[in-house]
């Protein structure tokens, strides 16, 4: 296909292509902000707090009286609670993101 020339639909193909470049550009530019933000999440009444970065944990914060030798199984839950309540927000957030910038469009994000 020549460049310029209109494909079934009556988009121009070289246009097509632009479009397609840009919105891949503001993609990795808007994954790359993503990436630097901090999500922080508490479980317990803020006994266990939680800070990821990038899908990865960069902080956790256990307050003394969380600590119960005779009930380590809360600690744990209380741990797995905000950590995967600060990674669903991230989640969520790279989502809402991704959905703005492709207009809807499943592109695996």
């Amino acid at each position: 296909m020549k460049p310029g020339k209109m494909i079934p639909g009556g988009m121009n193909m070289q246009a097509m292509m632009k479009q397609a470049q840009k919105l891949q550009a503001e993609m990795l530019k808007k994954q790359e902000e993503l990436e630097k933000l901090e999500y922080t999440a508490s479980a317990g009444g803020g006994a266990v707090t939680a800070t990821v970065v990038n899908k990865q944990i960069t902080a956790l914060v256990i307050k003394p009286e969380a600590v119960d030798p005779d009930d380590v199984e809360m600690l744990t839950d209380l741990v797995m609670t905000a950590v995967n309540d600060a990674l669903r927000q991230c989640e969520e957030a790279t989502g809402r993101e991704m959905q703005k910038l492709t207009g809807g469009m499943n592109l695996g994000f």
